[in-house]
């Protein structure tokens, strides 16, 4: 089992930045993949960022890059999404999971974070 607590969202102005947060617990984390996905209102839940177990490979969604930046910190068991140059439509709640593979299905996720962006 895996446990992980999102933290760090919350009311930004278009064109800020917010840097979430994603907290594990319950297993080797350095073994698993760690992505960042998020759900606007009555929208499906989408890929937005991911990472290696190793942290040595990164991918973005194609709306993010450039923007979005994934890190984790294998020794505290975090893993951060760094959000810059927010716009109104990435206001959603962001999910943290955790997997096999940075691309392929999540397992595990947290209880999400919300992050609104006024315009």
């Amino acid at each position: 089992q895996v446990q992980l607590v999102e933290s760090g969202g919350g009311l930004v102005q278009t064109g800020g930045s917010l840097k979430l947060s994603c907290a594990a617990s319950g297993r080797t984390f350095s073994s698993d993949a760690m992505g960042w996905f998020r759900q606007a209102p009555g929208k499906e839940r989408v890929f937005v960022a991911g990472i290696s177990y190793n942290g040595e490979r990164t991918y973005y969604a194609d709306s993010v890059k450039g923007r979005f930046t994934i890190s984790r910190d294998n020794a505290k068991n975090l893993v951060y999404l760094q959000m810059n140059s927010l716009k109104a439509e990435e206001t959603a709640v962001y999910y943290c999971g955790a997997g096999p593979r940075p691309l392929g299905s999540y397992d595990y996720w947290g209880q999400g974070t919300q992050v609104t962006v006024s315009s």
